[in-house]
Parts: structure tokens; C-alpha cells; sequence
């Protein structure tokens, strides 16, 4: 597609104008309450959170396979 810097600002203000009409659809909720859910539903996840407890070394498909040695 074509770059922002290349756009006319009428076609900038139509793309905002269209991204507006796609979120005014979008239901709202008070942070307060979704904050909340989303700590929830982080906390009931920790367990099974690879980032938190780490991944075996024999189901890492990164793991370095072996060394390299300069001789």
C-alpha cells in the first residue's frame, strides 16, 4: 500500500475516519473491572506460562545443538 508520507491528508483523514467507524462498533468496558479479569486470567495461566518457569532443555528447539571449537 502506499506509505503515509505519500498520502494527500484527505486520504489520511478518510483512513482515520474508516478506522473510526471500525472501533465505534467495539464494546467498552471501565478498565477497572477488565484490569481485574485480565490479572485473573494472567494469574491462572502462570503455571503453564513458558516465559515464567522456563522451557526443558530436551523441548527447546533453540537450544544451541553444539559447540564450535577454534583450534
Amino acid at each position: 500500500g502506499a506509505m503515509a508520507q505519500d498520502m494527500t491528508e484527505k486520504e489520511l483523514l478518510k483512513m482515520e475516519l474508516d478506522q473510526l467507524k471500525k472501533e465505534v462498533k467495539n464494546e467498552r468496558q471501565m478498565v477497572s473491572k477488565t484490569g481485574k479479569e485480565i490479572k485473573e486470567y494472567i494469574e491462572s495461566m502462570a503455571g503453564e506460562d513458558p516465559l515464567l518457569k522456563g522451557v526443558p532443555e530436551d523441548k527447546n528447539p533453540f537450544k544451541e545443538k553444539g559447540g564450535c571449537t577454534i583450534s
